[in-house]
């Protein structure tokens, strides 16, 4: 499949990922491991290299990428190992213990890495794929609020691709997102928001499932995975949405849609990158009606168009406060009716 942001093959079907997922992150019987203290610099000597298999143990790796960190001076000698950053491993995925790395499976993300020294860990270290520099906000829309500003990170080089296996019922789906443009979601123990939809969904499922801030469209391809039939996902930011969209096309393979039709493209929606009035982005066919928009969802109502009401999640940021959330859930119950819950 070719990527919509570098446009090269570095994304995969969900049926490709999880068929190679089982041992993708597991050592040969050569590779050797070396567990680093991350509060300490590690010693000095050349970066362990990767085995025949082509794998290298996490520690190892960013032991290579601290040491480019200090020679191009953006990082002290003093400075412990987790001062290069945080590694966002591709795919995602819950594990019991630390990954043996193949080639093009790490995304670093860092605030203190430069150009220069991006460019020379995209070219000497193989297993990362992309280096982004973090700033100290939300990648997105992190407020209801649509006037306020949007925030994004800087990818450096390489690509920032990267993709989160989560379970759903008996099987997964493989989501995919720009990590300089979503928002980092480390996947809480049990994963409590899709046992959270699949409670809400039930079995024989609900008609209709509305993911009313869809991110990267993980709750509604779930609902979707777990057999609604009529979905609508939305989210204002342009990332958000045409992700949800183009996960539809990697997941297609488990879900009961024939064709995804895609209105619009990454770069052509970055130009409109917060919309109040809802576009349709993307709607499948096939047995699952599953549509996207990009838009504020309390316009979506009345270009929704469903036949009964819905059950709706809010996966909003702000779940603290709680006059908020009442807000919320009270416009929409008075506007589309239906059950609604935060994940």
């Amino acid at each position: 499949m070719q990527c919509p942001v570098c446009g090269k093959d570095c994304v995969s079907s969900a049926q490709e990922i999880l068929a190679r997922l089982p041992d993708f992150f597991l050592p040969c019987e050569d590779c050797r491991m070396q567990i680093l203290d991350k509060r300490l610099p590690p010693t000095a000597g050349e970066p362990a290299p990767p085995c025949s298999c082509g794998k290298r143990f996490i520690d190892a790796v960013f032991a290579h990428i601290w040491e480019i960190m200090v020679e191009e001076c953006d990082l002290h000698e003093t400075d412990p190992l987790i001062a290069a950053g945080s590694p966002l491993i591709h795919p995602g995925c819950a594990m019991d213990r630390p990954p043996f790395l193949p080639k093009k499976s790490l995304v670093l993300h860092s605030m203190r890495v430069t150009k220069q020294s991006a460019e020379r860990i995209i070219k000497e270290v193989p297993e990362v794929r992309g280096v982004v520099r973090a700033g100290n906000d939300v990648p997105g829309i992190s407020s209801v609020n649509l006037d306020a500003e949007p925030h994004v990170h800087e990818i450096l080089a390489g690509c920032d691709v990267r993709a989160d296996v989560i379970p759903v019922g008996s099987g997964a789906v493989v989501l995919y997102k720009q990590q300089s443009r979503t928002h980092i979601e480390f996947p809480r123990p049990g994963y409590p928001k899709i046992r959270s939809v699949e409670r809400y969904v039930g079995c024989p499922p609900v008609s209709c499932f509305v993911d009313a801030c869809s991110g990267v469209g993980t709750l509604g391809i779930a609902a979707a995975h777990l057999g609604v039939p009529h979905i609508v996902m939305n989210d204002a930011w342009y990332a958000s949405a045409f992700w949800s969209a183009f996960n539809l096309v990697v997941n297609r393979d488990h879900l009961n849609i024939g064709r995804v039709t895609i209105y619009r493209q990454l770069q052509d929606m970055a130009r409109d990158p917060v919309r109040r009035m809802p576009e349709k982005i993307a709607e499948t066919d096939g047995a699952q009606i599953i549509e996207v928009y990009q838009g504020d969802f309390h316009e979506l109502p009345p270009v929704m168009g469903l036949d009964t009401p819905p059950l709706t999640a809010f996966d909003v940021f702000q779940k603290t406060d709680h006059a908020a959330i009442e807000r919320i859930e009270k416009y929409w119950k008075d506007r589309v009716g239906g059950q609604v819950f935060i994940p």
